[in-house]
């Protein structure tokens, strides 16, 4: 990523204050697929609201972001909840960080970039539930940054499908790695 996106997203962060905890937007309605413990990723966490919401429900969190303000945000959030997430600066362009652990949760949302999708996969446990949400051309002017239709799928074919919705220019994918 080059250095006047970092700049972009650090501006971006700093302008819009702390936020509140949430719940990835594929799992609203859903959060009954969500572990009451374990390990959680939180792939391109921005302010850390999906992360500091994923401790407050039991998670042990881990949190990357290329912005060390919307990592600062986060650390922020995640002191005035009293809950503790690991906050992990990595500019993803660059590729997935060296990790061979394995998480019970894999979140990434509005981030898109296909060649980190075998990463994504590689970082499930057993049983573990990825979470992904993208922008899309369903509904759509397209554009570069957004999923062509069929793309989640197809990227994570194998896994167990337990929700999916591409339209109005997003496309979601909530599924499990079989144990």
């Amino acid at each position: 990523m080059a250095a006047s996106d970092r700049e972009r997203w650090d501006a971006r962060h700093t302008a819009a204050g702390a936020g509140s905890p949430l719940p990835p937007d594929a799992l609203r309605g859903r959060t009954d697929l969500l572990p009451s413990s374990g390990r959680a990723l939180d792939v391109a966490c921005g302010r850390g609201a999906v992360a500091v919401w994923l401790a407050m429900r039991g998670l042990d969190v881990v949190a990357v972001d290329v912005s060390p303000a919307g990592l600062a945000a986060g650390a922020g959030l995640a002191a005035a909840h009293d809950v503790r997430v690991r906050w992990v600066e990595a500019d993803l362009d660059a590729g997935f960080p060296r990790d061979d652990d394995r998480y019970d949760v894999v979140v990434c949302q509005r981030f898109r970039d296909p060649a980190l999708y075998p990463a994504l996969r590689a970082a499930l446990a057993p049983g573990g539930l990825l979470v992904v949400t993208v922008l899309s051309e369903v509904g759509d002017t397209g554009g570069p940054f957004r999923a062509v239709p069929g793309e989640l799928t197809a990227a994570f074919a194998g896994l167990e499908v337990l929700a999916h919705g591409e339209g109005d220019g997003e496309a979601h994918l909530v599924a499990r790695l079989p144990a």
